[in-house]
C-alpha cells in the first residue's frame, strides 16, 4: 500500500484520535504521515506524544510519523484521507441544548442529533464544516474524507455545501452495536460458536441514529423471523426500570437492551439499528418523563457527567496497556485502507442520496449500505420498510433538511420553524419560541 497522508482535524481529541492511532499502528499494511490540526494547540502537542508510544508499544515505529500543525490549511496540504472528529464549540453549551428544554419538560437521551439540542448543535456545527469543505477544496481536493462528528447528517452535507465534489462520507459505529446483538442471538438461538458481527449480514435504510434494518441473516438464516417470536410473548417488554435505576447509581449511561430498537420491530416492522438513547429522540413517545424511559432500560445521560468527562479526558494520562492496540470494532482505518486499493469493505455510510434510499429527495445524505473499493463508493439500494417507518423517517430528514438551509442562509426565523416541526417539540408555540430564543443566546460558538 503507498504511504498515506492523513490529516485529523479534532486531533487534539483523547477519544477519536488515540483510536484512529492505534487501529493505524495495528494495521500493518499501512504506513505514511500523520497531521494533528485542534484549535487546542497544545492539546493536539500532547498526542503527538501519545501517539509516538503508541507507535512505540505496538511495533510501528517508522512506519508513521505524526506531528502537529497550527494552521489548518497547512495541515490539509496534500493530504489523502482527512478524519473530522470535533466538539463544536466547547462543552459548556451543552448545557443550553440540554437543560434548557428540561426546564420546558422537553428530555433529551443524548441531543447531540435532533431534538431542540440537536438542532442547536447544528446551528454551531455546520458553518464550521462548510468552512472545512472549502478548504479542503484549496488544498487536497482529491482526498477522501470521513466525518465522525454530530450531528453526523448536517455536518457531512455542509461539507457538501463548501465544496460540491468533495469525496466525502460519515461514519457511525451505532449500527455495529445492532450486529454485534444479533451475532449474541446467533450464538443463542443456533449453539454456534458466536460469530463476528460482520458475519451479519443486514439490509440497511434511513438516515443516520435513524437506521433500520428491513432483513438480517447469518450463514443463510433469517434472523428477523425469531426476533418477532421472541417479541410476541409479552413478558419479553416486562419493565426494566430496577435495571435503568442501577445503571443511573453506576452512571452506566451507555448501555441498553435494544428494546425500544425492538418496539419499532414490533410496533412498526423493522428493527432499529441505532442505539435505543439514540432511536428515542426521533418519535414523542418514549421521552415523555423519565419513568416511561425507564421502563425500556434506557437512562438519560446528564450535562453534569459530560462536563467532568471532558475535564477528564483533557487531564488524561495513558497507561502503557490503554495504548496497547488490537483488532477494535471502528473501521476508520479499513477505510481507508479499501481506498487505497487494499481489501474491499462493504459497510453502512453516511452519504448523499442517489437513489439508494428511494423514499427520500435525492442528494440528502442518508445511511445504507456500501461497497467500497479503490478510490471508490458505491451505495448498495436498500429495500423500503414498511410505510410508518419510511413517515418517521421523511420527516426527521425534512427537519434536519430545513436546519441545513436556515444555518447556511443564516435565518433564524426559518430555524425556529424547524425547531417547532422536531418530533420532540411539544409546547405551546409562544413557550417554544421563548425556549427557542433562550436556547439560541445559550448556543453561540465559544472556545
Amino acid at each position: 500500500m503507498q504511504a498515506e497522508r492523513i490529516c485529523i482535524i479534532g486531533g487534539g481529541g483523547r477519544q477519536w484520535t488515540i483510536q484512529f492511532l492505534k487501529d493505524l499502528s495495528y494495521n500493518r499494511d499501512t504506513r505514511g504521515s500523520v497531521v494533528l490540526y485542534d484549535i487546542d494547540r497544545e492539546a493536539a502537542q500532547n498526542n503527538v506524544a501519545v501517539a509516538e508510544r503508541i507507535m512505540a508499544l505496538n511495533g510501528a515505529t517508522g512506519r508513521f510519523t505524526v506531528k502537529a500543525e497550527e494552521n489548518l490549511g497547512s495541515a490539509l496540504e496534500g493530504c489523502d484521507l482527512v478524519i473530522i472528529s470535533i466538539e463544536p464549540g466547547s462543552t459548556s453549551l451543552r448545557r443550553g441544548d440540554l437543560l434548557l428544554p428540561e426546564e420546558y419538560g422537553i428530555l433529551q437521551s443524548v441531543g447531540d442529533t435532533t431534538g431542540p439540542g440537536g438542532i442547536m448543535r447544528a446551528r454551531r456545527a455546520i458553518p464550521l464544516f462548510f468552512e472545512f469543505g472549502r478548504a479542503i477544496a484549496r488544498h487536497c481536493p482529491n482526498a477522501w474524507v470521513i466525518n465522525y462528528t454530530n450531528p453526523m447528517t448536517l455536518c457531512t452535507a455542509a461539507l457538501g455545501e463548501g465544496f460540491a465534489s468533495i469525496k466525502a462520507l460519515g461514519c457511525c459505529h451505532e449500527v455495529f452495536h445492532t450486529q454485534n446483538f444479533l451475532a449474541d442471538k446467533v450464538a443463542q438461538w443456533f449453539g454456534a460458536e458466536r460469530p463476528d458481527r460482520r458475519a451479519i449480514q443486514i439490509d440497511l435504510t434511513g438516515i443516520n441514529h435513524f437506521t433500520f434494518v428491513t432483513a438480517a441473516t447469518w450463514q443463510g438464516h433469517d434472523l428477523l423471523e425469531p426476533l418477532r417470536a421472541e417479541l410476541s410473548d409479552r413478558r419479553f417488554f416486562e419493565d426494566h426500570t430496577a435495571l435503568a435505576q442501577r445503571r443511573l447509581a453506576e452512571e452506566r449511561w451507555f448501555d441498553c437492551d435494544q428494546l425500544i430498537a425492538l418496539s419499532f420491530l414490533r410496533d412498526f416492522g423493522a428493527l432499529g439499528a441505532a442505539g435505543d438513547r439514540h432511536l428515542a429522540e426521533f418519535v414523542p413517545w418514549f421521552l415523555q418523563n423519565d419513568e416511561e424511559l425507564h421502563r425500556y432500560g434506557v437512562v438519560r445521560t446528564p450535562y453534569s457527567w459530560r462536563e467532568r468527562q471532558a475535564a477528564e479526558k483533557r487531564a488524561k494520562v495513558f497507561d502503557d496497556g490503554e495504548l496497547m492496540a488490537g483488532r477494535s470494532d471502528e473501521e476508520g482505518v479499513d477505510i481507508m485502507q479499501a481506498l487505497a486499493g487494499g481489501p474491499s469493505l462493504i459497510t453502512n455510510i453516511n452519504r448523499p442520496n442517489e437513489g439508494q434510499i428511494s423514499y427520500l429527495p435525492k442528494g440528502r445524505i442518508v445511511e445504507s449500505n456500501g461497497v467500497i473499493t479503490k478510490d471508490s463508493i458505491r451505495a448498495i439500494m436498500a429495500s423500503d420498510p414498511p410505510l410508518a417507518i419510511r413517515n418517521l423517517v421523511r420527516h426527521a430528514s425534512d427537519v434536519q433538511q430545513m436546519t441545513l438551509e436556515a444555518v447556511l442562509s443564516g435565518d433564524d426565523e426559518r430555524l425556529f420553524s424547524a425547531f417547532l416541526c422536531d418530533p420532540l417539540m411539544t409546547l405551546s408555540r409562544d413557550r417554544a419560541r421563548e425556549l427557542f430564543d433562550r436556547m439560541l443566546a445559550a448556543c453561540s460558538l465559544q472556545y
